[in-house]
């Protein structure tokens, strides 16, 4: 879904919907047959928890609050039902999320109650000792320890990506996209020379330059 929005194809993004719309209904459906809940319980739960969450849009008169103390209102009536409840503030952050967005939101959780870097400047010194560590672990040649130290730092930039208001999803996807157009001009360019197969280390990096400067002259 996120491809055909970024692409703006709204045929495709029809199609994704509809995907989507057949997962709810189907367990809805499911659910329904269990006697657990049915398609409109889900969407009254919605509506309800849209108004609960949201006074100032839809209450008749509003609180006086604005939309940001709201929210921050919002969070801290959840904060307190999952103290009631003996909950951790991590529970509810999805296992089925990437790994690298759920990074982000856990640390965007832990932040709740400033188990947080006060700037980015603390995050990339975490980097950078994440990054010595990683050496390190290459050294030993362990390479559990090494898949370990990739994890930290993958996590520290999740974390970094945070602070700086950046989404790390959206960044990366971004990052793909860019190496796959510099990549693939790579193979037009050696197409274009009769050539195929592996090549020179520097010569494909002198066509990735000449792909760089040609989206940004």
């Amino acid at each position: 879904m996120a491809d055909a929005i970024e692409r703006a194809d709204m045929p495709a993004l029809k199609e994704e919907l509809g995907d989507l719309l057949f997962q709810v209904a189907f367990h809805a459906r499911m659910a329904e047959e269990a006697g657990a809940f049915d398609f409109a319980d889900v969407a009254n739960a919605l509506a309800a928890k849209m108004i609960e969450r949201h006074p100032h849009v839809f209450g008749s008169e509003g609180d006086g609050r604005s939309a940001e103390e709201q929210t921050q209102a919002w969070e801290t009536l959840k904060a307190e039902k999952r103290a009631a409840n003996g909950a951790s503030l991590l529970d509810d952050v999805p296992m089925a999320l990437p790994a690298l967005m759920r990074a982000e939101k856990l640390t965007k959780r832990a932040a709740r109650i400033n188990f947080d870097w006060p700037t980015p400047d603390e995050v990339l010194a975490k980097l950078d000792e994440e990054l010595l560590e990683l050496r390190e672990a290459r050294e030993s040649g362990d390479q559990e320890a090494i898949a370990e130290e990739m994890g930290d730092i993958l996590f520290v930039l999740a974390n970094l990506a945070r602070k700086l208001k950046v989404d790390p999803e959206e960044a990366l996807r971004r990052a793909n996209a860019k190496f796959t157009r510099r990549f693939q001009h790579i193979e037009r360019r050696l197409a274009e020379m009769g050539r195929a197969g592996p090549q020179p280390l520097d010569e494909m990096e002198a066509l990735w330059v000449e792909a760089k400067g040609l989206e940004y002259p």
